[in-house]
């Protein structure tokens, strides 16, 4: 059995944490995310790291923002967040890299984020993790294609789609370059 360090190993420890709160057992949190019962266990184990797509199901479960869930993992942040200091979420699978650049506090309703896809990544999420969510989502360099709430957005380096986020959503990188793109969250 693989060892879980750092981030990953209390990142396993908050999920298992989350499920017992709400008196869940791995069946019923399988039931409620479509995630294998296994994969679960392996999952608050320690023994996988999560993928992009799973990590989101389980974000909506729990009806946190990933960010939110990252957060919860961490040591309490400090007003100014150095770059060196910053969470960084890798999903080599789906070619998704993910950087807490203000990460979720109590007491503040927002948080920034820069994403970055390679081309050809194609992520999507069943459902927003708090339905409602605001999202301002502002391509840095590339292009990337936005699904939300049934209409899709080709958005290019320096434009901006804004909306409130209700249903599924896809992200996904025509390429030929990556994609990089800033998202601003905002809790209703």
């Amino acid at each position: 059995m693989r060892q879980a360090e750092g981030v990953t190993a209390r990142l396993a420890g908050r999920l298992a944490e989350l499920r017992l709160e709400r008196g869940w057992s791995l069946e019923e949190l399988a039931s409620r995310s479509g995630i294998s019962r296994s994969t679960l266990s392996r999952l608050e184990r320690g023994e996988i790291s999560p993928t992009a797509a799973l990590l989101g199901r389980l974000c909506s479960v729990y009806e946190r923002t990933m960010s939110r869930l990252l957060a919860e993992v961490e040591a309490e942040p400090p007003e100014v967040v150095r770059a060196r200091a910053q969470a960084v979420f890798s999903d080599e699978e789906s070619g998704f890299v993910r950087r807490s650049v203000s990460p979720p506090h109590p007491g503040l309703r927002g948080e920034v984020v820069e994403a970055t896809l390679r081309p050809g990544a194609d992520i999507s999420y069943d459902a927003p993790p708090v339905p409602g969510l605001e999202q301002h989502i502002w391509v840095l360099e590339g292009a990337v294609e936005i699904t939300a709430n049934g209409h899709t957005h080709t958005v290019e380096a320096g434009d901006c789609l804004r909306f409130r986020l209700w249903g599924a959503s896809r992200f996904r990188c025509p390429g030929p370059g990556p994609a990089r793109y800033a998202i601003l969250v905002v809790l209703p």
